[in-house]
């Protein structure tokens, strides 16, 4: 049986991506830390499916991370009808593979460009100004952000399109930027940087469970991540006792990328 940290009771938090792998994984972790949880995922079947196994007192939201009008909406309606939010995870993301292939720059085009950026940078900017706009109007105790960032914008990627890299950089950057400007809220902003860990994305991104074999021989630790790994830091991020940590990067890769 996982150990989980105590959190205050009652805490909400707003997961996007959350209806299927490592999103999916984070509602449940934070759930059984006793956070109430809000499963928000382009894909409503699945957003609420999750939170139905969750039990009494989760909710379900469809929105689209990349679209302003959406994700303001959605923080109107949760905080007039459930409460304030607490805790907002970044887990939407999207790597399109055109063909099954991971699109060099010389053929990428500007609409998988663009369309790369406004899930995976804009999608966490929307989030993350909705959520501190709130949150100074009216502050909550023990306020996080978590983002998603990858190993893939540290190493300049291997399966990897470069628009996806470029825009988990993004995501980076963004993220200490929104750590110095909360900082006086008491708001702690840190992102998570999976390294390889068995999720569709990633099944989706080799043509053979021999190549990921070969990937995880190269993984210090030897083997391909969980989602479960991933959540359990950031059930650790938005926990209490990580009220010191902020502006900073979790590595979760097994030990891929070393600094």
């Amino acid at each position: 049986m996982a150990e989980h940290h105590a959190q205050a009771p009652g805490r909400l938090a707003l997961v996007t991506g959350g209806g299927r792998g490592i999103g999916e994984a984070v509602c449940r972790r934070l759930a059984a830390s006793g956070l109430r949880v809000v499963v928000a995922d382009i894909d409503g079947d699945n957003a609420r499916a999750v939170a139905g196994s969750l039990g009494a007192g989760h909710h379900a939201r469809q929105f689209d991370v990349s679209d302003e009008a959406a994700v303001e909406a959605a923080f109107e309606d949760i905080e007039a009808g459930i409460g304030p939010v607490g805790v907002v995870v970044c887990v939407a993301g999207l790597l399109l593979m055109p063909g099954g292939e991971r699109s060099p720059i010389k053929d990428t085009s500007l609409e998988d460009w663009e369309r790369t950026f406004a899930v995976n940078a804009r999608g966490v900017f929307l989030c993350g100004r909705a959520y501190l706009r709130r949150r100074e109007a009216r502050p909550v105790a023990h306020g996080r952000i978590v983002t998603f960032g990858s190993v893939a914008a540290q190493l300049g990627g291997y399966r990897s399109s470069a628009t996806y890299i470029g825009a988990k950089a993004a995501v980076l950057g963004l993220t200490k930027a929104m750590a110095r400007e909360s900082a006086h809220l008491g708001v702690t902003v840190n992102s998570v940087a999976p390294g390889l860990i068995d999720t569709e994305m990633l099944r989706g991104t080799v043509q053979s469970s021999g190549a990921l074999t070969a990937a995880a021989a190269n993984i210090p630790l030897g083997r391909i991540g969980t989602v479960d790994d991933v959540a359990g830091a950031v059930d650790y991020l938005v926990s209490e006792q990580a009220a010191y940590i902020t502006g900073n990067v979790i590595d979760v890769n097994g030990g891929y990328r070393m600094q």
